[in-house]
């Protein structure tokens, strides 16, 4: 049993620091993986209720080359979880 113990500890932080630098969100009412590199392991987000977004003006998406691995780049409201209201922010896939 101490051994079983130890062996998924083992296999868990492998599997946690590989996905650390994604997290789930909701972006314009999806939940969807956010990632900060584009070399991440996207992590399977799992079925969510995501609040109704607001609709509001889209604001200037200032020009800008997409970070490496990414193709373009563009303006989401992105549900903050500490205030529980949408913003907007530059997300690149």
């Amino acid at each position: 049993m101490r051994s079983l113990a130890l062996t998924l500890a083992l296999i868990a932080v492998p599997l946690s620091a590989a996905d650390a630098e994604c997290i789930c969100n909701c972006v314009d009412g999806q939940n969807v993986p956010l990632c900060r590199n584009a070399i991440d392991l996207q992590p399977v987000c799992p079925a969510r209720t995501c609040p109704i977004v607001p609709s509001r003006i889209q604001p200037i998406n200032p020009p800008t080359t997409p970070p490496l691995g990414t193709s373009s780049c563009s303006q989401q409201q992105v549900l903050n979880s500490y205030t529980g209201q949408y913003e907007w922010r530059q997300v690149c896939q």
